[in-house]
């Protein structure tokens, strides 16, 4: 597939915050780290913060933009350099399993 039709989705839970993008990460998959948790009282996530453009991206993750889209509207507002980052940036998120490509 070429990076043109590839669409990133959103995985994981999320909210925005004072303009930013906070994911909300959970810690374990199994039920038994989930119990571990409970009883330690500790949260069964943790929080990971985005920057702006990270934010600017994050909210592109539609489904509806592809790759090529939000390269170019990421260029628009922060310039050409922000916008090379995005590669990189979204293979992270991917490899986390934070997003999906479709």
């Amino acid at each position: 597939m070429k990076d043109e039709i590839l669409k990133p989705v959103r995985n994981v839970e999320w909210f925005e915050e004072e303009g930013l993008v906070r994911l909300k990460i959970m810690k374990f998959r199994s039920k038994f780290g989930k119990i571990i948790c409970k009883i330690l009282k500790r949260p069964e996530y943790f929080i990971v913060n985005l920057d702006e453009v990270g934010s600017f991206a994050w909210k592109s993750f539609d489904g509806k933009n592809s790759i090529e889209d939000i390269m170019k509207m990421i260029e628009e507002k922060y310039g050409k350099e922000k916008a090379g980052g995005l590669g990189i940036f979204i293979k992270m998120l991917e490899k986390n399993e934070y997003i999906r490509l479709e």
